[in-house]
């Protein structure tokens, strides 16, 4: 066999992930707030993008030819009939109203004719002649900012204790602190630290046990629990027995609790009851950020005709615009590097409109198909959640699955039975006896259905629900059912025994 260099000529077909096409693909799986931070992004790098705000009073829009726009919310919609098939999108999409007259006095211009009662004299010269001069009001009306855990008790420290050294420790164990308040560090490694004695370290600690709120400093929940029943006058030995045996209340060992507290049922109660209205986490009532809305990327809402209406989220879907007329302008004295710096602006500000405007497309496309195939979900309830994968809606859409995937991630949709993540509505299939098959969320809430509804006196367990299900013609496994349990955070049917049993819910079989 002769071998050698040889040339040979090969025709082969590749794709290419260009940087747009990767853009496009970023795009896709970002929800509407991550996409208008993205857009946010691009506005200060592009000169020739600037954000579509509506019509403004005293603003004219440019020409139609001269920009081009992503669709409006109103254009971005799909309607769904009970049959399959779809009606094409509203065309004409709805003008924004203009601001009310009211906003029209934010600038220089003259001062309303009317202002409302509560407004005084200072208020309105401060108005008529855009400055704050007249104005009368002190610095001490501005409302301050609510305080960190860290200032509220290092301002109870400087009053608390007068010797340096105290106040010393006093600032170490705070800046110690976690956010619900504990020590996360122990006393002897602070003594150690500090070279003081722990004996000192103790005695500023258990001083600081007492400040506001109460049980901050703690080592444990015990220990913060039981300054604040100390505050209360209420730590008697009963109570401190309780506390130094948490983890059998956890297990609900409430004979075992009796025994060990020397009280009764009726008691141990009571002592419980008081127990579940201290706070075990003192520290989170400062620093603690408020809950971010969950804000839904696509909007459902019923429509006349027995279906559904889906359209994207006005409020967070950013709307771009590409100002030619200001290309037009600067690009015919540029030559060279700006010239080209220029262009390659011009078509990155194209590639992102439309790139904007296919996501919103694909999305209402994917989005519309799920509600398609859950359509008994919507209209019936989880019961009637049926199995469904990616597979099925990228073939009915005829996208690829992996599309579908980006598309379903991060993004939520508000329907009238709540907020859902798209990823919510594909659950895997369970078999049925009859041959029908069952989706595994719907078989989930029925397990939840029948915990709810067992009795205390018959508790079911895993084989009685696996019993129960298969009598409703779910074909499934006793450690099916076990799983599925755990993963709705349901205790075994012991502990629930022990739960609906105990002193928490007012029994009396304890004291037998």
């Amino acid at each position: 066999m002769a071998t050698g260099p040889r040339l040979e000529l090969r025709h082969s077909t590749a794709l290419v992930m260009t940087p747009q096409l990767r853009q496009a693909i970023k795009l896709l799986q970002l929800s509407n707030l991550d996409l208008a931070t993205f857009v946010a992004e691009e506005l200060e790098r592009n000169p020739l993008l600037e954000r579509d705000e509506g019509l403004e009073p005293g603003r004219e829009r440019a020409p139609a030819d001269e920009r081009v726009a992503l669709p409006s919310a109103d254009a971005d919609a799909a309607t769904l009939f009970d049959s399959e098939a779809l009606p094409a999108p509203n065309a004409a999409p709805l003008d924004a109203a203009p601001l009310e007259a009211e906003h029209a006095d934010s600038g220089d211009g003259a001062a309303p004719e009317s202002v409302g009662a509560g407004e005084g004299a200072g208020y309105r010269a401060a108005r008529h002649d855009g400055s704050f001069d007249t104005d009368e009001r002190g610095i001490e009306d501005v409302p301050e900012g609510p305080r960190s855990l860290r200032e509220h008790l290092s301002e109870q420290l400087r009053l608390a204790f007068d010797r340096p050294a105290e106040r010393l420790i006093g600032a170490h164990l705070i800046a110690l602190l976690d956010p619900a308040g504990r020590l996360s560090a122990q006393p002897p490694a602070l003594a150690a630290a500090l070279g003081a004695s722990l004996e000192e370290i103790e005695r500023v600690r258990a001083r600081m046990l007492q400040f506001d709120p109460v049980g901050c400093f703690a080592l444990n929940l015990s220990e913060c629990l039981a300054a604040q029943l100390a505050e209360r006058n209420r730590l008697d030995p009963a109570m401190q027995a309780l506390l130094d045996n948490l983890e059998l209340l956890a297990r609900r060992e409430m004979r075992q609790l009796m025994t060990i507290c020397g009280v009764d049922a009726e008691d141990l109660a009571e002592m419980v009851a008081e127990l579940r209205r201290l706070d075990p986490k003192p520290g989170t009532r400062f620093d603690s950020a408020p809950l971010a809305p969950l804000v839904p990327d696509i909007l459902m809402r019923p429509d006349e005709a027995g279906g559904f209406h889906l359209e994207l989220n006005p409020e967070t879907l950013p709307r771009v615009l590409v100002n030619h007329r200001f290309h037009a302008r600067i690009s015919s004295g540029l030559q060279g590097a700006e010239r080209t710096f220029l262009a390659e602006r011009l078509a990155a500000a194209n590639w992102l409109v439309r790139s904007l405007e296919q996501r919103a497309a694909t999305i209402l496309k994917v989005t519309t198909e799920i509600v398609r195939q859950q359509s008994g979900f919507f209209r019936h309830g989880v019961q009637h959640l049926r199995p469904l994968i990616l597979r099925e809606v990228a073939e009915a859409v005829e996208l690829h699955e992996s599309t579908v995937s980006r598309v379903t991630a991060n993004k939520y949709i508000a329907t009238p039975r709540g907020i859902f993540e798209l990823k919510y509505f594909f659950t895997t299939a369970l078999a049925g006896l009859a041959g029908q098959i069952h989706s595994a969320e719907a078989v989930r809430s029925r397990i939840r259905q029948l915990v709810d509804a067992e009795p205390p006196a018959a508790v079911l367990s895993d084989d009685a629900i696996t019993s129960a299900l298969r009598a409703e013609g779910v074909d499934i496994a006793r450690r099916t059912v076990a799983k599925y349990r755990e993963a709705l955070h349901i205790p075994g049917s012991a502990q629930r025994r022990r739960e609906k049993a105990g002193p928490l819910w007012g029994k009396s079989e304890l004291s037998s």
